[in-house]
């Protein structure tokens, strides 16, 4: 099948794209984010996330023919762009040629909307590395954690660095955007959780000391440089921490993730197997 040539960087579809892939702003205010790569667009396919449009090169018709069948069959209009226009689409160094503006995934709702209960969650506050916060979803994803709360200042999921290091996590995850600490903390403590502040505090309970087996548990992890807020931590009922020998005194927040994250799910395996 032949599809319609984009040839000009000033192609206004192109440019329109462009800008959701570098603006944060436009993603919010369009509800719409570009997604980059051949496995990432057909996993954005696969996943159920609602494409408007595709953009490939001649190249990448050749090389990706298998991922972009679906990403293709999902798209009701596709155009094949020049090398030069897909350097404009692009936020890498060697593009794939390969792109796709989507609509906001469902999913990724702004405020605490249609909360399940009785599931561990993850916590993240002011998260400002968008390749750390995908890191965190792909874990997160991996390990069975699918609720996240974004509270405060986090990072954009849907950049295009996070989509990256996500993996197509940030497709399926649970995302919910909280402004208020207190808030998140009071709905967590309403449906019976128990609330960690992961902290770099000698005084706080070694993570492998707590029991994940019994009740449901939400972790909380804060920014890369000054960790949780005070106020926020002081809203959780425990402190948590990771014991680190050396002269290390804290690990970024995706390391400290995935270690919070693999304790938790070795303890619902251990409730599974009672």
């Amino acid at each position: 099948m032949e599809h319609p040539a984009i040839t000009s960087r000033k192609n206004p579809l192109a440019r329109a794209a462009a800008a959701l892939g570098s603006s944060a702003q436009a993603r919010r205010e369009q509800r719409r984010f570009l997604c980059e790569g051949a496995r990432l667009c057909e996993d954005a396919a696969l996943s159920g996330v609602e494409i408007e449009s595709c953009f490939f090169t001649a190249r990448a018709r050749r090389k990706y023919a298998a991922y972009l069948k679906s990403v293709l069959a999902a798209s009701p209009e596709a155009w094949q762009v020049e090398e030069p226009v897909a350097a404009l689409l692009s936020s890498t160094k060697t593009p794939q040629g390969v792109f796709c503006v989507c609509k906001w995934p469902h999913i990724l709702q702004e405020g605490v909307i249609g909360f399940a209960p009785r599931a561990a969650c993850l916590v993240l506050e002011d998260i400002q590395d968008p390749g750390n916060l995908g890191t965190i979803l792909r874990t997160a994803e991996a390990l069975g954690v699918r609720q996240v709360f974004l509270l405060g200042d986090c990072c954009d999921p849907l950049s295009p660095k996070a989509l990256r290091a996500s993996m197509g996590a940030v497709f399926r995850a649970g995302l919910a955007r909280e402004g208020s600490a207190a808030h998140l903390a009071g709905l967590l403590h309403s449906h019976g959780y128990e609330t960690h502040a992961a902290v770099p505090d000698p005084g706080a309970r070694p993570v492998a000391d707590i029991d994940f087996t019994k009740g449901c548990h939400a972790v909380f992890i804060g920014n890369e440089g000054n960790g949780l807020r005070p106020e926020t931590a002081a809203l959780c009922r425990g402190r948590v921490t990771i014991p680190m020998a050396g002269r290390a005194e804290s690990l970024n927040a995706a390391a400290a993730a995935t270690i919070l994250l693999w304790e938790m799910e070795r303890g619902k395996g251990a409730r599974g197997s009672g």
